[in-house]
């Protein structure tokens, strides 16, 4: 099943769905990772170890006005405001299947020493009220890859409970993060052009 079909299914069944597949989050950028959650919202933390160096794969997290080159949920992204720094304002389009179709985005936190990306929504046509995401990437144990964290806090919408609206938002995280761990391996994998 894609991941689309299967964020879908997620929506439209989500008790159904099972829990998405977690780890722990590590101590170094379990700071990074700790929201506020109101009795109203929920949260959960996503983590996918990619055979990449963290440099190839910060390359394309940090790219604010570039999600879909990696997140296939996104069909365009156009900034409206900002120049890829802190404060920058982008609108994404959703592509079909999902309970969405537009997504308003501020970037909250760019550190490229760190590895950090936070950015919240703002506005758009969606159910995600109060969405706020962080992401972390740090080396894995062996050095040899890079370990990314995604973490977020949410509204739950009516009519849905916190474990619903859980299910549905990992499985999106998941995928992304799937997306992103194939992208970069196959970025890696590339042979150099110049050499013969």
């Amino acid at each position: 099943m894609s991941c689309v079909a299967e964020a879908a299914a997620a929506a439209a069944e989500a008790p159904c769905a099972g829990p998405a597949q977690q780890q722990e989050v590590p101590e170094a950028v379990a700071r990074y990772h700790a929201h506020e959650v109101a009795e109203n919202q929920c949260s959960s933390a996503v983590v996918q170890t990619i055979a990449a160096p963290v440099a190839a794969v910060w390359s394309m997290v940090r790219r604010f006005d570039n999600p879909q080159a990696y997140k296939h949920f996104v069909k365009s992204c156009h900034v409206i405001v900002g120049d890829g720094n802190v404060g920058t304002l982008r609108e994404v389009r959703v592509v079909s299947g999902l309970p969405a179709a537009t997504s308003r985005e501020r970037l909250e936190i760019l550190d490229d020493e760190r590895h950090v990306l936070s950015f919240r929504i703002v506005g758009g046509e969606h159910r995600l009220s109060n969405y706020r995401s962080v992401t972390t990437l740090h080396p894995s144990a062996a050095g040899d890859g890079t370990v990314v964290v995604e973490s977020y806090v949410v509204d739950v919408p009516p009519g849905n409970t916190r474990e619903d609206t859980r299910v549905f938002v990992d499985t999106i995280v998941k995928c992304n993060l799937q997306s992103l761990a194939q992208t970069a391996e196959n970025l890696c994998k590339l042979p150099d052009p110049s050499s013969p």
